[in-house]
């Protein structure tokens, strides 16, 4: 990292490079001497730009759902009806969590449970970015039955909720036992729930 990079440059390269090394590894088992010298950030200066490991971490969380929700928002905004657009958004979980990419698996099936119980701000970062993805997932099955493309769909908010704890288990599962089926199970709850044909 250049020694003339920006504060903030250097903050989100110290996020950046953090995400892979959670990922696999976990909050706890990651030292901030593992973070900074995979970074190549002097020791000394952590402080600078965290105030506590605790911080560091709900940085990283807030981070993470940053990027994740900007995503989400360009997969919801493709051209299409709203239940094409929110069957490409479970696709394309679907395809992250079977991919050989670590970069793209979820922080929250890895962290969630683990950082809960250690941390009240991480935990609290955890449920605002939880709730941008159910709050987004409930606009779009809204504008689906407006549109008429998912006019069985049940109530939008209760539906988001339920989609969102369907995946975050499948994905855990599929994660235990290195097997995508339980994201095809989800995939296949999803167009059950929303009121569409299996091969829609």
């Amino acid at each position: 990292m250049s020694a003339t990079a920006a504060p903030t440059d250097v903050r989100r390269h110290i996020l950046e490079v953090a995400h892979p090394l959670l990922l696999r590894k976990g909050f706890t088992a990651v030292g901030l001497t593992e973070v900074l010298a995979a970074a190549r950030v002097p020791k000394g200066s952590f402080y600078h730009y965290f105030g506590s490991k605790e911080a560091f971490g709900e940085a990283v969380l807030e981070a993470y759902f940053a990027d994740y929700l900007a995503r989400m928002d360009a997969l919801l905004a493709e051209p299409g009806t709203a239940a094409q657009r929110l069957l490409g958004y479970f696709r394309d979980w679907l395809d992250s969590q079977t991919g050989d990419e670590a970069q793209s698996r979820c922080l929250v099936v890895k962290l969630g449970a683990e950082v809960c119980d250690l941390s009240e701000s991480m935990r609290a970062a955890l449920e605002r970015g939880t709730r941008g993805v159910t709050e987004r997932l409930a606009r779009c099955i809204e504008a689906g039955r407006e549109d008429g493309s998912l006019p069985a769909a049940p109530d939008a908010q209760a539906a988001s909720v339920s989609l969102y704890q369907s995946w975050l288990g499948a994905s855990l599962l599929a994660k235990i036992a290195r097997d995508r089926a339980p994201l095809d199970t989800a995939m296949a709850g999803t167009r059950q729930l929303l009121g569409l044909a299996q091969d829609a």
